[in-house]
């Protein structure tokens, strides 16, 4: 039995979510997001047909011959393009290592009690 795919509203909701658990939301992110968000809901619907499809990975040619089915190749592009825009949102542990060690524009922000605390000493 396949598992229930997720509405395009729910998969934006838990991305903006974890994005903010992570502190890299920003509201002018959200044309990335929702782009992000299409490509996530196209590869689990894909996945799906290709689990539907009892895993079938290669068709037969006219030729007689064997070649990669369809929908496999849909998945690899899919799978290519959102992992390029989990990238691009630091949403995955490559690119938020990245992040962490002082080359990405998100570093550790100073709060306000580390500051003062500082200034104490």
């Amino acid at each position: 039995m396949s598992k229930k795919i997720p509405t395009k509203r729910q998969i934006r909701n838990t991305t903006i979510k974890d994005m903010k658990s992570l502190g890299i939301y920003k509201e002018e992110y959200n044309p990335i997001i929702d782009i992000y968000v299409d490509v996530f809901k196209q590869y689990l619907e894909a996945e799906k047909l290709f689990e539907e499809s009892g895993y079938q990975y290669e068709t037969t040619t006219g030729a007689g011959g064997t070649k990669k089915s369809a929908i496999v190749a849909t998945l690899e592009n899919l799978r290519k393009d959102y992992l390029a825009y989990s990238d691009r949102l630091c949403l995955n542990p490559q690119s938020n290592k990245k992040k962490d060690d002082g080359k990405g524009s998100s570093a550790k922000q100073e709060s306000p009690l580390e500051r003062l605390m500082r200034s104490r000493k």
